[in-house]
């Protein structure tokens, strides 16, 4: 999951030590002159086997007409509405300053898990110091010292509670309505996604510009004719080429967005496959999602040339091998053209996504074909055999063969066996998973 966690508070409470301690590294800068860090800075995090994200922002400024503090402000608003839980970070030493409650107030506005954190707690007797920061009505609070690293363990615990738990209320809202289907367009910036929105729905529902980045949000729709939920997401650039911190965040809510898919469109402009188009399609592979390619704006590059659709066609394919059976429509968006078989193929997507195979039908016809083709061990004097084999029990298809020696099998033979089945079973546009273990 890409949870987001920002530090917010007033200049020079400790908020980029606190950073540079949960991403493990320096990277922010830290000085005792406040104001020092004025972007908002991005790091990775991991405590107890759960990644998440933590932002760093400036110091906060609530009265002021310098241009300075008002744009940084703009950047603290901005990282508390993207954030999933925020630390608000305060000073024992220094107590409770007209500042910290400002702050507070602006934060309780916000309706965002907000976690109190008291800094610069260097010892035991620093705690019944100053008891002034329980005035700022905040229920869950904890003493740290950023700079030594004492009492962040017990800080990062909740954080990992907290996360568990808003997972486990995600998941139930989407068992709630796990009858409804989500497809999920996603892509590079500016290849049509909005646009699609718009020509299934008949209406301008979305805003579309030629300004790529318009979408800055994942944006759900109810389609009442198919009876899915269709979702739009800003485009998914390079890390080298995000230069607005907003776009950082957009990021980070797509790939919310597909891990919350049913199916995923991605769409890509007929200009060319980009290696940017590559790293998403693995993105939707990696979270096992159904997926079909859309080759907009076909219109504009190639007039409908038969011939060089299907070189394209075929240039994509060796370009997703192994897993090249995806379904690939070439349309145009603004136009609706061979736009109107997308979301059946998405059903049909689906229902193979959620099909399970008899054990019986999948002994019966795979073992003939392993036993005739067996697989090459890696160590010689191994003559390794495949004995059985069934599907898991789980929402992706699975599939589980028990052997003698699983640990000398190869990829390459893994890959066998996925045509296979790909073939006898079709699964089209599913990613399949291979397993071999110890019989």
């Amino acid at each position: 999951m890409n949870y987001i966690v920002s530090i917010v508070g007033r200049t020079n409470v400790g908020k980029s030590t606190l950073f540079n301690r949960l991403v493990g590294r320096r990277k922010a800068i830290v000085h005792v002159t406040s104001g020092v860090t004025r972007d908002r800075i991005y790091g990775s995090s991991e405590w107890n086997g759960v990644q998440f994200s933590v932002i760093d922002t400036g110091g906060f400024s609530v009265l002021t007409n310098d241009v300075l503090e008002k744009e940084i402000k703009n950047q603290i608003f901005i990282a508390i509405k993207e954030s999933d839980i925020i630390l608000f970070l305060i000073d024992i030493k220094i107590g409770i300053l007209d500042a910290d409650r400002e702050i507070a107030q602006i934060l309780r506005k916000c309706q965002k898990i907000i976690l109190l954190v008291v800094n610069k707690v260097d010892n035991g007797k620093s705690i019944y110091s100053d008891t002034d920061f329980f005035r700022l009505g905040f229920e869950r609070y904890y003493y740290i010292s950023a700079i030594n690293g004492s009492g962040t363990g017990e800080l990062l615990d909740k954080l990992i509670e907290i996360f568990k738990q808003e997972f486990l209320k995600q998941k139930e809202n989407i068992l709630e309505n796990q009858s409804i289907p989500r497809f999920s367009i996603v892509g590079r910036p500016n290849v049509g996604k909005s646009t699609l929105i718009n020509s299934f729905l008949n209406k301008n529902h979305h805003i579309v510009t030629n300004i790529s980045g318009t979408t800055r949000d994942s944006l759900d729709v109810f389609y009442k004719k198919y009876e899915c939920i269709l979702v739009d997401t800003p485009g998914v650039r390079k890390k080298s080429k995000i230069r607005e911190n907003i776009e950082f965040y957009s990021t980070m809510r797509t790939f919310k967005t597909i891990e919350y898919a049913d199916v995923c469109f991605l769409m890509i402009d007929a200009c060319g496959w980009k290696k940017q188009d590559m790293n998403i399609f693995r993105l939707v592979k990696k979270n096992h999602k159904g997926i079909i390619i859309l080759v907009n704006k076909w219109d504009l590059f190639h007039k409908k040339n038969v011939s060089t659709q299907e070189d394209y066609e075929c240039l994509i394919r060796k370009k997703i091998y192994p897993f090249d059976n995806v379904p690939i429509f070439f349309i145009s968006a603004k136009n609706k053209d061979g736009i109107h078989d997308i979301l059946p193929m998405a059903y049909h997507v689906l229902k193979f996504r959620n099909h399970r195979l008899k054990t019986n039908i999948l002994n019966k016809i795979m073992l003939p074909i392993l036993k005739k083709k067996p697989p090459t061990p890696k160590k010689k004097n191994k003559f390794i055999t495949i004995k059985y084999c069934t599907q898991l029990p789980s929402c992706t298809p699975k599939f589980i063969f028990f052997s003698n020696f699983p640990q000398y099998i190869k990829k390459s033979y893994k890959r066998f066996v996925e045509n296979k089945i790909r073939s006898h079973f079709d699964f089209i546009g599913v990613p399949i998973q291979i397993f071999f273990r110890k019989k």
